[in-house]
């Protein structure tokens, strides 16, 4: 056989093998798109949640939940009314638009950590009763403000649905979890430290809802707690 014509059809048998390996089958293609999307999702919800936390101290680890002493910190704060989902909506604008500029200075504040949800103190009844007034589903969002703030630094919020408000120490039971900031989660770890806390014989006032992470990060590395301020 001529040289040539064995040259030639080793360069074809060379382009269909080249060409074979080049095709990579669709479903590794899939595979390695969701690796890099998950992989990036977990980036976001990491640096996402690298801000300043509240500060306190830890006095007791020893059983299912903790009891902290939380420090003194300043907190900017809205009362809104509906239900979970409609309500955490509308106190998030309230006070994002107060972070990121809508005060009388036009100064952005950074985020800090956690985003503090309760229900608002009941007020004692009084007459007379007037109509379409209502205190059902009250319940009181807040986010902690940077520590370097004092209620004299900081910049006065042009909306007056958003309140700054000084919060003194107190003491907390406190159980923790991952997962979803849902009504339905918040609910089961609030009747389960109310559980806890009956059987050390532990009295409390208020329950509060934190959440530490933004909505993109992953439930799995999601920071949640439930607080009991302790009496």
């Amino acid at each position: 056989m001529d040289h040539t014509k064995i040259h030639l059809n080793n360069m074809k048998m060379f382009k269909k093998l080249s060409k074979k390996k080049k095709k990579m089958p669709i479903y590794i293609i899939v595979l390695i798109i969701l690796a890099a999307v998950f992989l990036l999702w977990i980036a976001f919800g990491f640096f996402g949640s690298r801000v300043e936390q509240l500060q306190y101290t830890v006095i007791d680890s020893s059983k299912e939940y903790e009891i902290w002493e939380i420090h003194e910190h300043l907190v900017v704060e809205t009362e809104v009314q509906g239900s979970f989902v409609e309500a955490g909506n509308e106190a998030f604008s309230i006070l994002a638009g107060y972070i990121f500029g809508d005060n009388k200075s036009q100064s952005k504040i950074a985020m800090t950590a956690p985003v503090v949800e309760t229900e608002s103190e009941k007020i004692a009844m009084t007459a007379p009763v007037v109509a379409g007034q209502t205190e059902e589903n009250l319940m009181t969002y807040a986010f902690v403000l940077p520590a370097k703030y004092t209620l004299e630094t900081l910049p006065v919020p042009n909306d007056p649905r958003a309140k700054i408000r000084e919060v003194e120490r107190m003491k907390v039971a406190v159980l923790s979890f991952r997962g979803f900031f849902t009504d339905k989660n918040f609910d089961s770890k609030k009747e389960a430290l109310k559980q806890y806390l009956e059987r050390d014989g532990l009295s409390y006032s208020r329950l509060y809802s934190a959440g530490y992470n933004p909505p993109w990060t992953p439930p799995f590395m999601r920071r949640n707690e439930v607080w009991a301020e302790l009496k």
